[in-house]
């Protein structure tokens, strides 16, 4: 396949991800065990903070390098003003606890995980028109590397959505819609992405760090609370370790 058919594939490789875990409420009769789902979002956590650090800031700061600039300034603006755009939405927006109760809270955190998907689909679509571009350095591998880490993140998030909604009295088919209609934004925020990849590569180091940043906000304001919460937590830092691990062993011995 040639590059433009890769990407292509490559974009919807993370709602593969989001699909499988919503999926998970029409095969398990019953949401799995707690330290399970800890071990999972941990699991989450460590892809996302690797894949940050390998596939967005570190190609961010070699791109930087290599074109003549100062290599950690669109590196460390880029990020900052990630964290800090992903912290101003999360107070703006209404936002939610997976552990309300009710319709009500099984929508709220359908549009949380939804909203927290658009980072991470602007991410992939970032790596792909770098891929495309011949002047950005970055491999192919690299950018399918960073969908796959992130579809791996996001079954944990299919399963939070479809299994509360199930478990609150949802129709199964519902709650799977519920959990694959989160995860489509990814693919059509990468597929824009990439429509503008002429008017991206100029400023595509200080986007990739922008990215860093917001998949890392995700990551502390979210996923790692919810895997240390209650009892259990070392099963949330067992998989963070598994998670980062993987992530940076594709990054690695792939990229």
């Amino acid at each position: 396949m040639n590059n433009i058919t890769l990407s292509a594939v490559g974009i919807m490789i993370p709602l593969l991800g989001t699909t499988i875990g919503a999926a998970m409420v029409l095969l398990l009769r019953r949401s799995p065990d707690s330290r399970v789902q800890k071990a999972l979002l941990g699991c989450a956590s460590g892809v996302m903070i690797a894949a940050s650090v390998w596939s967005l800031l570190l190609p961010a700061i070699e791109m930087t390098e290599q074109r003549g600039g100062v290599p950690w300034l669109p590196a460390v603006t880029g990020f900052l003003t990630g964290v800090a755009v992903l912290m101003l939405l999360d107070r703006i927006l209404p936002c939610c606890d997976t552990a309300d109760e009710g319709d009500h809270g099984s929508r709220m955190l359908t549009l949380a995980v939804t909203l927290h998907n658009i980072p991470e689909g602007m991410a992939v679509g970032v790596a792909f028109a770098g891929a495309l571009s011949p002047d950005a350095g970055i491999p192919m591998a690299e950018a399918m590397i960073l969908a796959v880490g992130i579809a791996i993140q996001n079954l944990p998030e299919g399963m939070i959505i479809s299994m509360p909604m199930a478990g609150t009295g949802t129709k199964k088919g519902r709650a799977f819609a519920s959990g694959f209609l989160s995860g489509v934004v990814e693919p059509i925020g990468a597929a824009i992405t990439l429509l503008v990849t002429s008017l991206i590569v100029p400023v595509l180091p200080f986007i990739l760090s922008f990215a860093a940043g917001a998949m890392i906000f995700v990551v502390i304001n979210e996923l790692i609370p919810e895997a240390q919460s209650g009892k259990g937590g070392c099963w949330g830092v067992c998989g963070a370790a598994l998670g980062f691990s993987l992530m940076m062993l594709l990054d690695v011995a792939l990229g």
